[in-house]
């Protein structure tokens, strides 16, 4: 259990190095294969992660939105953004608790509502286009997505 420990200590150690010090710089004889080998797997998924946010996107699906969709959905997430900001204020203003918490359900409910704004756009358009074209797959992660969203 103590090596265990010391070697997850090392490697979180190996992982800050990478983090600090370019490429390269951290591969000295002193160095075990394993950390190493931690060592390779971190740059990877160093490299994986620059990859997704160059993307802007962590999946291959795209949906091409017309302009009163986009705009409608923005609208409301800009709304909830401004409840999110005005709970900020209230806590640096040391608002009474039972107000704050009246916001946040507030901004609950809006993003509740997005949510079913959104999967009803997702059903009409993506997963009915699918189911059309015979990928009945998209119903496997209809439901999937569903089962999140009621959690």
């Amino acid at each position: 259990m103590q090596k265990t420990i010391f070697f997850i200590v090392k490697a979180f150690l190996c992982y800050f190095l990478l983090a600090i010090y370019p490429q390269g710089v951290y591969n000295k004889q002193h160095i075990t294969r394993q950390q190493r080998k931690w060592i390779k797997f971190m740059e990877k998924e160093k490299n994986n992660a620059v990859v997704e946010e160059e993307s802007g996107c962590c999946c291959h699906k795209k949906k091409e939105r017309d302009e009163k969709e986009y705009k409608d959905l923005m609208n409301r997430l800009s709304r909830i953004e401004g409840q999110v900001r005005g709970v900020k204020g209230m806590l640096e203003k040391d608002a009474y608790c039972v107000d704050i918490l009246t916001q946040v359900s507030a901004i609950n409910a809006a993003l509740n509502s997005f949510n079913k704004v959104l999967l009803a756009n997702h059903i009409r358009s993506c997963v009915v286009e699918n189911v059309r074209n015979g990928d009945d797959s998209v119903i496997d992660e209809l439901v999937t997505t569903m089962q999140k969203l009621m959690r």
